[in-house]
């Protein structure tokens, strides 16, 4: 759980986990200004990491994902406490990757078309339209959304991919898809119903034009890496 101002939705999110599937829970608390730590103290959260000071949705990923690794895990799935995404759907895609079905699984939100059902905003729905659309064509594949937050990998994939290199900001996800296909793993998709409202995490239109102008970048860095035209060292 990449956490950061969770405190107000981190029990609701916590409370639907499906213990008999998931063996740890990992929080990574960047430098929140609430309680978040507390919360996740009182809960039980075998595992509470809280930075000193913020390192970015991208850097709180990284802390989440090596702790996992540290700890031996199998497979490690991303949900974000804000409960934007439901813990219901860890059974079905925890059982994909340990089924050697696929060895990473996405939640989608367009897939069923939940995301303008959720409350996404028209412009952020459109502005995913367009970025997965150049992306499929850049990257070379066919999935229906690269935005998604909801995601699960086998520990194979973590470390098989540089992800240490990534951004420490929101472009980390998108830096981290590229890799992945880059190094020949396939990527499943699972219908996933979201909810926007307050409390959920969120980022304001200037950075989400910032986000869209990276994400652009890695795709077209992809496509040269792919082409054999450019090396770049985020790739292995």
């Amino acid at each position: 759980m990449p956490a950061y101002n969770a405190e107000k939705t981190l029990e609701q999110t916590y409370r639907e986990i499906d213990f008999s599937i998931v063996d740890e829970v990992i929080l990574v608390d960047d430098a929140s200004k609430d309680n978040t730590s507390a919360v996740a103290l009182q809960l039980g959260i075998q595992h509470v990491i809280k930075h000193d000071s913020n390192k970015g949705y991208g850097g709180n990923q990284k802390t989440c994902y090596n702790k996992a690794l540290e700890i031996g895990a199998d497979i490690v799935i991303m949900l974000h406490p804000d409960y934007q995404y439901t813990p219901l759907l860890i059974p079905s895609i925890a059982h994909i990757i340990a089924a050697d079905l696929y060895p990473v699984v996405l939640g989608s939100r367009i897939l069923g078309g939940g995301a303008l059902r959720g409350g996404m905003p028209m412009y952020k729905y459109i502005a995913n339209r367009f970025l997965t659309y150049s992306q499929n064509i850049l990257i070379g594949q066919k999935l229906s959304e690269y935005h998604t937050g909801y995601r699960a990998f086998s520990r194979t994939v973590l470390e098989s991919i540089n992800y240490q290199t990534n951004s420490d900001d929101f472009i980390f996800d998108n830096q981290m898809l590229s890799q992945i296909f880059y190094a020949g793993f396939e990527i499943a998709e699972i219908t996933c119903p979201t909810k926007y409202f307050e409390e959920a995490s969120s980022i304001n239109f200037n950075r989400s034009v910032k986000y869209g102008l990276g994400v652009l970048k890695v795709s077209v860095t992809h496509f040269l890496q792919r082409m054999g035209i450019v090396k770049n060292p985020m790739y292995r």
